[in-house]
């Protein structure tokens, strides 16, 4: 698989590359990230090795993340059109103001004006919404983008970092209403970050929303960076939230075998991992310089074995919760001793021949 191997998002006909190119760390407004000339070269490079998907916030940098891509696409309609332009709303950026963020019909559509400025473009491709707003009702928010993507202005929307009851929710709501629904649903994914798979995951199969992880590399502990061997020697990045312990260096051990047999890097292992699960479409993947935006975008060309599958997912699967850890039993109580669609059922129910029922 390379970049230029494209795939529809969700439940959509929304072509988009394997790998997005996350922003997060586009600008130093914040006193961290990338300056503004390497953020340029990042987006020329990822664009030139056929990577189509970007994707920043309104928050990100104070806004200089949308300003910086804007700056460097808008001028080129041409170039503009061919790239898929996420962002999100959500986020406040204005001290005092109640209804300078939040997911209610005022801030939505301001939050849309101002980043539509600021990147510098007549419409967003994919319009986010970052995080789940408590004092709105869902109906409202979902009215809101209907009438953005009625107009133009918003061309596809998803939803972020939100449970999975609210987005049910709110994709039946627009489904009844024959509104647009979400098809994309971004949350944090990886071999240290697996919660998502009792709801969140299997939510998103069921009801056609593309997954796009972010923190793939669980904020670089699983970028090769630290190593059982280096503990405590190298400096954590300012800001991340890397978890060093026992339970991490197991898997960076089984990382670093698996990418010795390969020919490999850690990083490129664990984001070839997350690119075979079921249901994710794109993986977002954050650089802050040329030489990780390389590395990572090689890790299109890992297939990992079954076997080594299987390794990764016995060191890391969580516990699924109540009810679905009930599940391996269903079959037997409901395939009368059957196999139906592959999985068998046993016996633990079944009337003996010539009983009756009560």
């Amino acid at each position: 698989m390379a970049l230029d191997h494209y795939v529809t998002l969700g439940r959509s006909g929304l072509r988009v590359s394997p790998l997005c190119l996350g922003t997060m760390t586009f600008g130093e407004s914040r006193g961290w990230g990338a300056p503004v000339e390497e953020c340029r070269t990042i987006l020329d490079r990822f664009i030139d090795a056929g990577g189509n998907f970007i994707d920043t916030a309104n928050g990100y940098q104070a806004s200089q993340s949308e300003a910086i891509i804007g700056d460097h696409v808008g001028h080129d309609p041409a170039k503009r059109d061919r790239l898929v332009l996420a962002t999100k709303f959500s986020n406040n950026l204005y001290l005092g103001d109640p209804n300078g963020g939040g997911s209610g019909r005022k801030a939505i559509i301001g939050q849309c004006e101002q980043s539509l400025r600021r990147l510098r473009t007549d419409y967003i491709d994919l319009y986010w919404l970052h995080n789940w707003d408590i004092h709105t009702p869902i109906d409202e928010t979902m009215a809101a983008l209907e009438d953005l993507t009625r107009s133009g202005k918003v061309r596809y929307i998803g939803v972020s970092d939100t449970p999975a009851w609210k987005i049910v929710e709110a994709n039946m709501i627009a489904r009844f209403r024959g509104w647009a629904p979400f098809i994309g649903l971004q949350i944090e994914y990886s071999l240290l970050e697996r919660s998502v798979e009792a709801e969140l995951v299997p939510m998103a199969r069921e009801m056609g929303l593309g997954i796009t992880p972010w923190g793939p590399l669980k904020s670089g502990a699983l970028s090769g960076k630290y190593t059982r061997r280096n503990d405590g020697q190298v400096q954590i990045d300012r800001g991340a939230m890397v978890p060093l312990n026992e339970q991490t260096y197991a898997v960076i051990d089984v990382l670093e075998s698996i990418a010795e047999a390969h020919g490999s890097t850690v990083a490129r292992i664990a984001l070839a991992w997350l690119r075979m699960q079921s249901g994710v479409t794109s993986t977002i993947i954050g650089a802050r310089r040329v030489s990780q935006l390389e590395d990572n975008i090689r890790s299109t060309q890992i297939v990992l074995s079954p076997e080594e599958l299987a390794q990764l997912d016995a060191l890391t699967k969580h516990p699924l919760p109540f009810p679905q850890n009930m599940m391996t039993m269903f079959p037997a109580l409901h395939n009368g001793g059957t196999t139906i669609n592959g999985v068998a059922g046993g016996t633990s129910m079944i009337i003996a021949p010539g009983e009756k029922p009560y």
